[in-house]
């Protein structure tokens, strides 16, 4: 991990806050990985979360503590990847935008263009050769990287993707302009409108 963060204290906040710190941050995992450009924030009381009910077998990772992975299987086949703030809250990868091990990223996912490798929860997991045996362990391990940027980028949200709840919250947060997002935000909203705005 690197030493530019500690990493209790980063995580150890409001899970909303942490989500929007992260953009901007370079994530590696052995050495490949990118920029991340799209996070989504899950609350422990919040309805769409996998902790909202408490502890079980798959979801145990999530009450490990601030700074460690959660990793589950969406739908029976795409890895995601999380990482643990406050006990019940997460924040899901969305998109990376790749920096280094590019070759490496190509050959796991089978595809050349770059705004493809990582614009996905399952395609990031898949790229940077994330596996189950990544759960619940902490990113200070020496397996993984996270340096904040020097300059916080700007920050669009609005309402999480691909899920039945909760939907109306505003916690999924891009990299305004990011190429590289799962999917672009809406355009800036009226007076009123939460869909997508900028966030300061």
């Amino acid at each position: 991990m690197s030493g530019l963060l500690s990493l209790p204290a980063f995580f150890d906040r409001d899970v909303t806050i942490v989500a929007r710190a992260l953009l901007g941050a370079t994530f590696t995992v052995r050495g490949v990985g990118g920029i991340i450009v799209e996070t989504e924030a899950y609350r422990g009381d919040d309805p769409a979360s996998h902790s909202f009910r408490g502890p079980t077998p798959r979801n145990g990772s999530m009450f490990k503590g601030p700074g460690h992975l959660y990793i589950y299987r969406s739908y029976g086949i795409h890895l995601c990847v999380n990482f643990v703030c406050a006990p019940g809250a997460a924040i899901l990868l969305r998109a990376l935008q790749p920096t280094d091990g590019i070759d490496e990223m190509r050959r796991r996912r089978g595809v050349d263009e770059l705004r493809s490798l990582c614009s996905g929860p399952g395609k990031i997991c898949a790229a940077l050769g994330i596996a189950g045996t990544d759960d619940g362990r902490p990113l200070a391990a020496p397996d993984y990287t996270l340096a904040l940027p020097d300059h916080p980028p700007e920050i669009v949200a609005g309402p999480r993707i691909g899920i039945s709840r909760a939907t109306d919250l505003p916690w999924r947060f891009g990299i305004a302009g990011s190429a590289f997002l799962s999917r672009r935000f809406p355009e800036a909203p009226q007076a009123g409108d939460r869909m997508s705005r900028p966030v300061p």
